[in-house]
């Protein structure tokens, strides 16, 4: 007798090999990278293969998960080059996450009873959301995010009916591991707080109301309380930082404002610019919303859609960040109302049958107060559901070829139709995105023709990390993750260094260590070096570069 695959694995797969594909055109044969995505596999990179390699040289700047799970696909870069010089490691994690995030969409299908065709539906729409496929392709953060909200979600949503405590461990966990994924994850931690703190106190006895509601809150905040505790206390054991992303010259603070500031110029502008880019990603959310309090107030089933909240505080923390000026507004910070909407949408079709749960606590509310719903309404509400999803799909990709509000997507155009006869500006445009990185990868393939010493070559990450990380001999530079960092740019013949690889002393480059070592570096040489090489920068928003060799 064979034993059956699960429908998770099936689903797993079927997204994920999609997703691994795509990913490995862009980046193989395109070779459209991400900078994020870049400075992650680079900061894996230097774990195992910079100078002097430790676990420290992940940074401190950002959570470090996104970089940690990559490890062991960068340790095969010796048989596997391109596992960093294309950064197929960040690729192989983006898909798999994002794959494993749509497995929690169908999960939150299959918990709430649906048919497996409205099941398969919702879940196929969700997976094929442009903005799902791209950063499931692309090696960015997004997708390990949105797998562990998806999955705190909807383990939240079980735990919410079944009162099981595992469910709740576990939704923790998820958290937790949220934060060391990206910092707004702390948003959804303290969101899941007050839904537990909320769902416990109304439903227990009043003897054991308090600490039975303080217990549950515990058990879903520890793992992000004990990982913001641990980050927080690694970076300043290490650097002296506790805070490295807001207090840093590398961090997101100083970004803006070498940056130029954030985007909008006031308060009103950056919330309506906000709920712009949420209408792009869910053009009817409102409709979504409006259904289910429908759906679950007739039922009196309401405490089944404040795991939600989780996802809506991120967008709300999102929102605030971008009105006070302390992030960008950047499309894909917004994407976690995708996952939103898929939530909200599988708790919009009313139960016709009830999936019986693993464990059952005291306090479980598996049997709803009315019966189910008729065959019809449920035929009714899933066929108006669908289709309200499946709107978003069209409107987003619309909302992706615009540069003013997917400044970082809308170059796919390129690659999708391309033009190579064009003289349009905004295809030109799309095409300077495209090439972003492509100076530096040249870089890298020339410094490792020289075929130079460990140590030979001298720069800042804060632009080098594309160079450092396309080449092929990351052992021959010296950067700031190198223990011996300090040492050898004050001393720098001394110590072997040939050359310092520049960039101008504007924007972020401000914060580059060799300029301000030496602030005429890049215009002449700051008297120590001769100009041997000047790259004009084909990409987008980069800087161009000098090579000096130290006499």
């Amino acid at each position: 007798m064979t034993r059956r695959v699960p429908a998770s694995v099936l689903i797993f797969l079927a997204t994920w090999i999609p997703y691994l594909v795509i990913g490995v055109y862009l980046v193989s044969e395109v070779q459209l990278f991400f900078g994020d995505a870049l400075s992650r596999v680079q900061s894996a990179q230097s774990v195992l293969f910079s100078r002097t390699p430790h676990l420290a040289a992940i940074g401190f700047i950002f959570t470090p998960l996104t970089a940690i799970v990559q490890l062991p696909l960068t340790a095969l870069t010796p048989w596997i080059p391109e596992m960093t010089t294309q950064a197929l490691s960040a690729v192989i994690m983006s898909s798999a996450f994002m794959a494993g995030s749509v497995v929690q969409a169908s999960g939150i299908a299959r918990d709430q009873g649906l048919r497996p065709l409205v099941a398969g539906t919702f879940t196929t729409f969700y997976a094929i959301n442009p903005m799902i496929v791209l950063y499931a392709a692309n090696g960015m953060s997004e997708a390990p995010y949105l797998f562990f909200l998806a999955w705190a979600t909807r383990r939240l949503i079980r735990w919410v009916s079944s009162d099981d405590v595992h469910e709740l461990v576990v939704a923790g966990i998820a958290l937790g591991l949220s934060y060391l994924t990206r910092y707004d994850g702390g948003a959804a931690a303290l969101a899941a707080a007050f839904v537990v703190g909320w769902v416990t106190y109304t439903r227990r006895d009043r003897r054991k109301r308090v600490s039975r509601t303080l217990l549950d809150i515990t058990l879903v905040v520890a793992p992000s309380a004990l990982a913001f505790l641990a980050w927080a206390a690694a970076g300043w054991l290490i650097t002296g930082d506790a805070f490295a992303q807001f207090t840093s010259e590398y961090g997101n603070a100083a970004i803006i404002a070498q940056s130029g500031g954030s985007g909008s110029s006031t308060t009103g502008d950056a919330i309506g610019f906000s709920l712009t880019e949420i209408f792009i990603l869910a053009p009817l959310l409102p409709i979504l919303i409006l259904g289910v309090i429908g759906v679950r107030a007739r039922r009196h089933r309401l405490a089944a859609m404040l795991p939600a909240l989780l996802i809506v505080a991120v967008l709300a923390f999102q929102v605030f960040g971008y009105s006070r000026g302390s992030t960008f507004g950047f499309l894909r910070f917004y994407m976690t109302v995708v996952l939103l909407a898929a939530v909200i949408a599988l708790l919009s079709v009313p139960l016709r049958e009830q999936v019986p749960m693993r464990r059952e606590g005291r306090h479980s509310d598996i049997l709803p107060a009315r019966p189910y719903a008729s065959r019809w309404s449920n035929k009714i509400a899933a066929t108006i559901v669908i289709v309200v999803v499946a709107t978003a799909i069209p409107v987003t990709a619309a909302g992706m070829t615009s540069p003013k509000y997917a400044p970082q997507e809308f170059a796919l155009g390129s690659v999708v139709d391309p033009r190579p006869d064009s003289v349009d500006q905004k295809y030109l445009g799309e095409q300077r995105i495209v090439r972003s990185f492509s100076t530096e990868r040249a870089l890298a393939q020339y410094l490792d023709g020289l075929d130079l010493p460990d140590g030979a070559v001298l720069c800042d990450t804060v632009y080098g990390f594309a160079v450092v990380v396309q080449s092929e001999r990351p052992r021959q530079f010296v950067i700031p993750s190198d223990r011996d960092f300090a040492q050898l740019l004050n001393d720098p013949v001394g110590g072997g260094v040939r050359y310092f690889l520049t960039v101008p002393p504007e924007g972020r480059g401000l914060s580059d260590a060799v300029n301000q070592r030496y602030p005429t570096i890049y215009e002449n040489g700051a008297q120590i070096g001769v100009l041997v090489l000047e790259a004009r920068n084909q990409g987008a928003d980069l800087p161009d570069w000098r090579l000096y060799q130290l006499v």
